[in-house]
């Protein structure tokens, strides 16, 4: 499956094992990282200070991950995410934080 995704919905793309999947921070998706990690604005705050874990950066794409594979693993993205490296998964969790921060018409 190829994700499709809108920069300005604050919707971002992460490669996984050879597929490009959606990243789309819905009102569900961060209720659930929200109940994983704690309060999204002391998450933001931690981002902004760059005192954010790669464990939280697989938790919240994990949740914002559209129409996730039935063969997607939590370890599969957290290695994804290793191997894209920070500068290259920094845009993607900077468009779901400004999402969180401004909504989606930001």
């Amino acid at each position: 499956m190829t994700g499709q995704a809108n920069p300005a919905r604050g919707e971002a793309v992460l490669l996984v094992a050879g597929e490009t999947l959606a990243v789309r921070p819905s009102f569900a998706a961060l209720v659930a990282a929200e109940a994983e990690l704690g309060p999204l604005f002391a998450m933001v705050d931690r981002a902004a200070a760059g005192e954010m874990r790669l464990s939280e950066m697989a938790v919240v794409f994990w949740h914002c991950i559209d129409a996730r594979p039935d063969a997607l693993t939590r370890e599969r993205v957290g290695e994804a995410v290793v191997a894209m490296g920070l500068a290259q998964v920094s845009p993607v969790l900077k468009c779901v934080l400004r999402q969180v921060l401004m909504g989606a018409s930001a």
